[in-house]
């Protein structure tokens, strides 16, 4: 966990990453998404739209963490969903995960 923690924070610096609802479905309608991460403690009205939008657009999808913690690996509040845009960050979260 605290791995995936750290390339947050590298997809954070690196400008290829996106959180809030509205940010992340954006990215996805041009196609640009590698991996959508949901918080555990998402509502479940959450966790259903983005499942529908990855398998809709075919992007992998992981539940991890809580709310708080994500949103502190990324500098800020409240974000129960995170966009990784870039293939290599996202293939090692999901390794690691």
């Amino acid at each position: 966990m605290n791995k995936c923690y750290g390339m947050l924070g590298i997809a954070v610096k690196a400008g290829k990453l996106a959180s809030g609802n509205d940010a992340v479905l954006d990215l996805v309608k041009k196609h640009r998404v590698k991996l959508i991460i949901v918080a555990e403690d998402a509502s479940d009205k959450t966790k259903k739209e983005m499942q529908f939008m990855c398998n809709k657009f075919n992007i992998p999808l992981i539940i991890f963490g809580n709310i708080e913690e994500n949103s502190h690996a990324i500098g800020k509040k409240n974000r129960a969903i995170i966009a990784i845009c870039d293939s290599g960050i996202a293939n090692k979260i999901r390794k690691n995960n």
